[in-house]
């Protein structure tokens, strides 16, 4: 009896472009930090004191851009918009020294870290992870990447979300807990960074639920904006 063949063929790239500009920058892996601002880690209830941070992940097939209709996940009556400054890096490497660590950055976007919060809860309480609320379909609403060629690196800048045209977010970039260069050193003390990586960098205070028919409109002051649909 012949043994059946298999092919594996790799994934195909997703992208997400780039302000101004006809070109495309494909995403490798979207690594997200948690509870980085700390007016957020007391809503969630916890001390928002300078421990390590720490990471999550979602997949890059999880990305929709900007004007996308998100579809309302079944697995949720709870589903949560965090809005969050996204790094892309052009370069990768470890063990990265914090003084190095904007020269791997090729730009930034306005992201949105979608979670189902009531799937979470129950994740923490039996002290499992969190990837079935964080890494689902559709999870990562990202706008276009604005290069650091263009924009700089900021380190403040107003973060803004509304749904359907009410105030729900705002915070400062100044205002996180890890700035950029920290996050990318000590998440390159545990992987292997990669061009294409995207950081996910926290969220302020403020995030709240959605229902089926809202619009959320993310902004970051330099950077733009984002607006996703819940369907």
């Amino acid at each position: 009896m012949t043994e059946p063949s298999y092919v594996v063929t790799p994934p195909p790239r997703v992208s997400v472009g780039v302000r101004d500009s006809s070109a495309r920058f494909p995403v490798h892996r979207i690594y997200c930090v948690g509870r980085n601002y700390a007016a957020h880690a007391r809503e969630m209830g916890h001390d928002p004191d300078r421990e390590p941070p720490f990471f999550f992940l979602k997949n890059p097939d999880d990305i929709v851009e900007a004007g996308t209709a998100v579809p309302y996940p079944s697995q949720t009556s709870d589903l949560h918009h965090e809005a969050e400054l996204v790094v892309a890096l052009g370069e990768g490497g470890s063990d990265i020294a914090p003084e190095d660590a904007l020269s791997h950055v090729y730009g930034y976007a306005i992201g949105l870290d979608l979670t189902l919060r009531d799937v979470q809860a129950e994740a923490k309480k039996a002290a499992r992870p969190w990837a079935t609320a964080k890494a689902f379909a559709a999870s990562a609403p990202i706008g276009d990447i604005v290069p650091a060629s263009v924009l700089g690196h900021p380190a403040s800048g107003r973060l803004t979300a509304t749904v359907n045209g009410q105030p729900r977010q705002e915070g400062d970039l100044a205002d996180m807990i890890w700035s950029v260069p920290e996050i990318i050193a000590h998440l390159s003390r545990w992987f292997v960074l990669a061009p294409g990586d995207l950081i996910f960098t926290g969220t302020p205070a403020g995030v709240g639920g959605l229902e089926r028919g809202d619009v959320v409109v993310a902004e970051i002051d330099g950077i733009g904006s984002l607006e996703v649909s819940i369907r």
